[in-house]
């Protein structure tokens, strides 16, 4: 019963993962895609947004697909959990609540990863299990990674918004009024 739970677990956190990633790259399932998320990546100072937006993306797809299969156990499960820890960062200032975007999903997804990683993937899994001091090692290096992230959002200044260019023929304001 305990293995068939943790099956069902990994599942389901590893396919909404997917799902997230999609939404980002794809624009799939309402989400901005690609475009629209390198932006919002910058509008909370993660330069490059189109690089980082890749990497948070790469990051979800690689973390769910090991998460399901139970391959390298716990590398998923952690890879999900330092990604769910950015996006709750991400999300802070919109409250605790899903309904108006704030921490309450990313909050969910990484608690689940994280008791998925102490619990372990259980009997229906693919590949070997990491050992615990190379898992260990990941861990910290993950939660550095994720740690150096969130503080570039809460610390960091929007960048200067770029002066709009004037059209074609029309007046210039007057001085002073700019």
């Amino acid at each position: 019963m305990r293995d068939a739970a943790l099956l069902g677990a990994r599942l389901l956190l590893g396919g909404y993962m997917g799902i997230h990633a999609s939404q980002k790259l794809f624009g799939k399932f309402h989400g901005p895609g690609l475009e629209g998320i390198s932006k919002v990546f910058e509008d909370n100072n993660l330069y490059p947004g189109r690089e980082m937006a890749l990497a948070a993306s790469a990051t979800e797809i690689a973390g769910g697909v090991l998460t399901i299969t139970g391959i390298a156990d716990p590398a998923g499960p952690l890879a999900v959990a330092g990604a769910m820890a950015v996006a709750a960062a991400f999300n802070r200032e919109r409250g605790l609540m899903a309904q108006r975007n704030g921490v309450e999903l990313p909050v969910v997804y990484a608690t689940l990863a994280l008791t998925l990683a102490a619990t372990g993937a259980g009997k229906y899994k693919i590949g070997p299990t990491i050992p615990g001091p190379l898992a260990a090692v990941g861990a910290l290096a993950g939660g550095i990674a994720a740690g150096a992230l969130i503080a570039k959002m809460v610390t960091g200044k929007p960048a200067p918004a770029e002066p709009v260019p004037a059209e074609e023929g029309a007046p210039e304001p007057p001085a002073g009024l700019a």
